[in-house]
């Protein structure tokens, strides 16, 4: 993603071809802020949702193309992965300690988070996070911060199980993900500021438009209180 000098978000990337190695020094995760970890934790968590919309809707991947039954997979195995090692590997990261637990995470940030949304598609999680940096409170808040709040957002809106949508606010809370708009410097957004993410989440091109069925700024509005009203409670 690019970025304004402001903090705000202005176009995707895409190269005109993908790197020949990505290599990724665990060590220097290990020793490096948890605070990265996590928010690689965020960022991923997004994936499979909105690969799984992409499915849905047969709408096309970052790189125009129907995605794949392996790229549905990896993104899948994305958030598997995330659930049966990301608090492990946080405290793994706490101690700077490698351990398998902490390796697995850094793959499942790295890789399959990668070709899972390139492969797979994009939905609401990062279309809402694209909204979130239009207000400045939010500016000083990590990419995959604001879109764990575009997880959960997105969750609401596209009316996932309970108990699918309550695994995810108990991973997020585990891990130290923010659950609640104060929680990425929104402590008390008025309706037009929220309107103002909702509408631009809802840009003409954006892909919260891979959603099967009409996508509204009303309803994303709607979906933004929802995950901040369940954060909230469960911080009651």
């Amino acid at each position: 993603m690019i970025y304004t000098r402001d903090g705000a978000f202005e176009r995707y990337l895409l190269l005109p071809r993908n790197p020949d190695v990505v290599l990724v020094d665990s060590e220097v995760v290990a020793n490096a802020p948890v605070r990265f970890l996590v928010s690689g934790m965020g960022d991923a968590l997004s994936t499979w949702f909105e690969a799984e919309d992409c499915r849905m809707s047969q709408a096309k991947n970052m790189t125009g193309r129907t995605g794949t039954m392996t790229a549905y997979g990896l993104a899948r195995l994305c958030f598997d992965t995330l659930m049966a090692d990301g608090v492990a590997a946080k405290k793994a990261c706490e101690g700077k300690t490698v351990s398998p637990e902490l390796e697995r995470v850094i793959e499942a940030n790295t890789l399959l988070s990668g070709l899972g949304f390139e492969s797979g598609g994009l939905s609401g999680a990062h279309a809402i996070h694209n909204g979130f940096t239009a207000l400045p409170e939010t500016h000083k808040f990590w990419h995959g911060e604001k879109v764990a709040i575009g997880t959960l957002s997105l969750l609401m809106l596209t009316k996932r199980p309970t108990d699918m949508i309550s695994k995810v606010y108990d991973f997020c809370q585990a891990i130290g993900l923010p659950i609640c708009l104060a929680d990425i410097g929104l402590a008390d957004p008025s309706d037009a500021q929220l309107m103002a993410v909702a509408a631009q989440a809802c840009a003409p091109g954006e892909t919260i438009h891979n959603i099967k069925g009409d996508v509204t700024p009303q309803a994303v509005l709607a979906a933004i209180k929802a995950a901040d009203a369940e954060g909230r409670r469960r911080k009651a």
